[in-house]
């Protein structure tokens, strides 16, 4: 017995040994382990290394440590629509916000907008409105939510609503620069520049790529000895943020059920059907026992419960922020409003998903270059111009050989029945003939998924399981959205 104790003991020391051996391997060092070549240094050549090891997390996020779990059904398809059937996949880590973006965001956004490109592109910040025409009811007095629920202060803190997919998107690719532009600045590169207009205005892609100078404060130093002078910040310098965009459908789901709290040595201890144990109601501390946990639509019109002991104690969407958090951190993954996701709607998606990192609506694209192979000048908003990836480039990879994946195994030419050889290998977009949009289904590639149930929803919907789509172009008074981040490097922080 004693011999195997002392066996066991010198195994675990080697096993720390190793351990320790290996993070050595990972620890910066001013030499390089497989050149001897010094980093850093002109002399050397000036091969610059990075002392960032690890992503900062961006503001107003919260990180979502990634993991394997069931996606699908979590309850009865009382809809009958069988297109969450359950699945087992794995999602990366990554970033999501803690809250819905609310008007008092949106409202920056739009006020941006206006200063830079009022004057001369007044249709940018047009097209960016929320339409406000969304509370109106032909058998409802709505009107003032019409006119207050957007702009005035008393909303401020609301998720904003009467935005469409496009819209959303487009703010979390004004929300990227903004972000990098006061990290670039908070570093010491660039300096404040109030007056930024039209082309000229910080855009993330373009100063990468060298088409934007901005006001230069302290630039960094060039330790390539070919070069002279000082270089802008790149990638490689860890202070540029990944790009805020939407979720995706699955990774929505994920966050959602929040199983980081629910979960032990790998076991999932409860199935969970909402972002909580249990019902709808606080069951796990006596002193908010019977407390609603959502903000949803109890019964036939029952919004908010009886004057005097209010149950959700909100007719519309609630604050952000209101009720309590799942257990990544995260408010209102159920209920209050419904939220756009990245996915293209298909019925069989989780039948067709890859099952790491699932999304269905990929096109690749490839910034324009002209004939020399240089960037185009970029557009007169101050945006770099793309295009989709070409047939010669895709020649002769295996992973994917069109840009347009949109269809890919649900709508392609491959999966219609048609006796037209080139329609099914090399034809245009077949979506329309598998789903006629109009006549049949309201199916297409603008359709987009939201997830979440809203304050108009009972409670059936306010599983994270539960699916529904929206053209892209179209807004509602329930849905709105958050911003997400993927994570770079580990997917654990510090690691």
């Amino acid at each position: 017995m004693v011999k195997h104790f002392r066996f066991f003991n010198v195994a675990l020391l080697v096993v720390a040994i190793a351990i320790l051996s290996s993070c050595s391997l990972f620890k910066k060092k001013e030499y390089s382990r497989t050149t001897n070549w010094k980093y850093n240094d002109p002399a050397y050549g000036g091969f610059e290394v990075s002392d960032v090891t690890d992503q900062p997390t961006g503001p107003g996020l919260i990180f979502i440590e990634g993991g394997t779990f069931v996606m699908g059904a979590t309850q009865e398809d009382v809809m009958f629509d069988w297109d969450n059937f359950p699945r087992r996949v794995t999602i990366g880590s990554f970033y999501l916000d803690e809250t819905e973006v609310s008007n008092l965001d949106y409202l920056e956004y739009l006020y941006w907008l206006k200063r830079v490109y009022g004057a001369d592109y007044p249709q940018v910040h047009n097209k960016a409105l929320p339409d406000t025409l969304v509370w109106r009811n032909r058998l409802a007095y709505n009107e003032p939510l019409v006119e207050t629920y957007l702009r005035h202060p008393a909303f401020h803190q609301y998720p904003v609503v009467g935005v469409n997919w496009v819209q959303a998107l487009d703010y979390c690719t004004w929300r990227t620069d903004r972000v990098n532009e006061m990290m670039l600045i908070q570093s010491g590169i660039l300096d404040f520049d109030p007056d930024q207009k039209n082309e000229n205005n910080f855009n993330t892609e373009a100063y990468l790529a060298g088409q934007y100078e901005g006001l230069v404060n302290k630039p960094l130093e060039n330790m390539n000895p070919n070069s002279t002078g000082t270089r802008r910040a790149g990638i490689q310098d860890g202070i540029i943020f990944p790009k805020y965009r939407l979720p995706t459908e699955a990774e929505w789901e994920y966050a959602a059920l929040g199983l980081i709290g629910n979960t032990l040595y790998e076991r999932v201890v409860e199935r969970r059907r909402y972002p909580w144990n249990g019902n709808y109601t606080r069951t796990d501390d006596r002193k908010y026992y019977g407390s609603f946990v959502a903000n949803f639509k109890r019964g036939r019109g029952d919004y908010m419960g009886v004057a005097g002991n209010l149950n959700d104690g909100a007719d519309i969407p609630a604050p952000i922020g209101s009720y309590w958090p799942n257990d990544y951190g995260l408010y209102n993954m159920g209920g209050n409003v419904s939220e756009w996701t990245m996915d293209v709607y298909r019925p069989l998606s989780l039948e067709d998903f890859a099952d790491f990192n699932p999304y269905r609506g990929n096109i690749f694209k490839n910034p324009i270059r002209d004939f020399e192979g240089f960037l185009v000048e970029k557009d007169s908003l101050g945006r770099i111009r793309y295009e989709e990836v070409s047939t010669e480039e895709i020649a002769g990879r295996r992973n994917y050989n069109k840009a347009n994946n949109i269809n890919y195994k649900d709508g392609d030419g491959g999966t219609i029945l048609t006796n037209d050889w080139k329609s099914q290998n090399e034809g245009p977009n077949t979506t329309s003939e598998m789903y006629e949009y109009g006549v049949t289904t309201l199916i297409s590639d603008h359709a987009r998924v939201y997830k979440g149930g809203s304050w108009k929803d009972p409670a059936y919907f306010l599983s994270p399981s539960i699916r529904r789509f929206l053209d892209e172009n179209l807004s509602t008074d329930y849905i709105g959205f958050r911003c997400a981040m993927s994570r770079v490097g580990s997917p654990l922080p510090g690691k």
